[in-house]
């Protein structure tokens, strides 16, 4: 319905209002409330956002019937410019995203009958039902951290900032944690790992034999719901964008009509379909099967663990480093020698923040920005201490099993220039990146047609120039 509406922003822009009826009662069922550029606002779009802030607990600053319609015109202005830009998401990125979103609500509600009872609609549809939207909020934090990616502020200027900050607006500081971890990936089956391939050639056999397509056995059967309802396409992507083993299979195909072999990549095994070559970008279709962990495996790993915790508490050296490995055993040798978490190996197995650019920005988490698993058993630690084994879902959607140890805990406080001048950096730099965005969409609206319904002629807007 939204590309109707598209089609026809000629014909509303010189009316008030475009309203869809109900053909058989004549009633309004939907319309447009607001125009930006040659993108339509339905009320239904502030009706679904108000109900879903209503679920995630959000509260609106003024009047949320002016709010909520402003937020989505902004939105629109800078999904607008990243398009502009070039700005891009991976496939991989939306569907971690959507998954994490899911758990929240899952623990928020209590199951995920509840959920799908709540939201009338099962999981794999309310993945699907999330994509775009999930994509395009990635999109706009991406255009936002563009935007504002070269302000930067001196150690100076945030002692100057903070010096004449009253004493009841010095920010609080939370409480964090530094945390190490060590994870081990339970061992698949040679026989599972042969049933997966095994279904993955017989699609190809069945595309192949012209019995079918294969964007309908993507739409079927393939395990990464960001894809699957695109009938497993995937937008134009680089090398590095790629898992390196899809990438190298997805850039030597050269026949749209050819199917590549089973590839296996971090998050399962695919078999990839060319749709079209741009340059150094290509685009295509994919299957996504993921082997099963069985639960003997799972205990297997999770004994492991058990006994390298053990040999850590008494600084005993493991058999399987007896003659390799000299000195008393400690969390840091085992994180670096034995751990399969790549991202936290290199660094003695401590948990780090980073960019979306790769940069280390920092040691120190809030519980909540921690991974759900990682935070609710670190919860329960004293410095020092190393958590019993425990299973979770890391960011590629596997399986795993880990141990952690909380290496230090700050309290939460009154942030202090000698304690927290990192802290305060961000304070400011936030202050700066807040005034600099909130420039640029002024600077935007007035350089984008905007038409509103009268009903928003009086709203006490955030961004002035919507009424003009």
């Amino acid at each position: 319905m939204k590309n109707i509406f598209v089609v026809l922003a000629g014909l509303f822009l010189a009316s008030p209002v475009c309203a869809q009826q109900n053909e058989k009662t004549g009633s309004v069922v939907d319309e447009v409330i607001w125009v930006v550029g040659d993108e339509p606002i339905l009320r239904s779009d502030v009706e679904a956002n108000r109900m879903m802030a209503a679920m995630e607990g959000v509260h609106w600053n003024g009047d949320p019937d002016c709010a909520i319609p402003e937020q989505l015109a902004v939105q629109k202005l800078f999904l607008h410019q990243a398009a502009i830009d070039s700005i891009e998401v991976k496939e991989s990125e939306i569907s971690s995203g959507i998954e994490q979103r899911i758990e929240e609500w899952i623990q928020q509600i209590g199951s995920r009958e509840k959920l799908e009872e709540y939201k009338k609609q099962s999981i794999s549809q309310i993945r699907e039902s999330m994509h775009d939207e999930y994509r395009d909020q990635l999109l706009i934090r991406r255009m936002k951290e563009h935007l504002v990616k070269d302000i930067t502020v001196t150690p100076a200027e945030v002692r100057r900032y903070f010096r004449n900050l009253p004493q009841d607006s010095i920010p609080y500081v939370p409480t964090e944690v530094e945390v190490q971890i060590i994870t081990l990936t339970p061992r698949i089956t040679p026989e599972e790992i042969n049933r997966v391939k095994d279904e993955l050639r017989e699609y190809t056999d069945r595309v192949n034999r012209g019995e079918t397509s294969f964007q309908t056995l993507a739409r079927l059967y393939s395990e990464d719901p960001g894809s699957r309802r695109l009938g497993g396409e995937l937008p134009f992507m680089g090398r590095a964008e790629l898992d390196p083993a899809f990438a190298a299979a997805a850039f030597n195909l050269t026949d749209p009509k050819k199917i590549s072999k089973v590839v296996e990549s971090e998050f399962g095994m695919h078999i990839i379909q060319l749709v079209e070559k741009r340059g150094d970008k290509v685009k295509v279709r994919h299957i996504l099967r993921k082997p099963e962990v069985s639960d003997s495996a799972v205990n297997s790993s999770l004994a492991r663990l058990d006994t390298i915790a053990d040999h850590i508490r008494t600084a005993t050296i493991p058999d399987v480093l007896q003659g390799y490995y000299t000195g008393s055993f400690s969390f840091e040798d085992a994180a670096t020698i034995l751990s399969d978490d790549k991202d936290t190996r290199a660094n003695k197995g401590l948990m780090a923040k980073k960019s979306q650019y790769g940069q280390t920005l920092s040691s120190r988490f809030q519980l909540q920005d921690l991974p759900a698993e990682v935070a609710r058993v670190v919860d329960t630690l004293k410095v020092g201490q190393i958590s019993k084994p425990f299973s979770m879902i890391n960011k590629q959607d596997k399986s795993v099993c880990a141990i952690v140890k909380l290496k230090n805990r700050v309290e939460g406080h009154k942030a202090t220039i000698a304690e927290d001048l990192q802290v305060m950096k961000e304070v400011v730099l936030n202050k700066r990146r807040e005034e600099m965005l909130h420039d640029w969409v002024v600077q935007k609206i007035k350089s984008t047609y905007v038409r509103l319904n009268d009903e928003y002629k009086n709203c006490q807007f955030e961004y002035e120039g919507w009424n003009r």
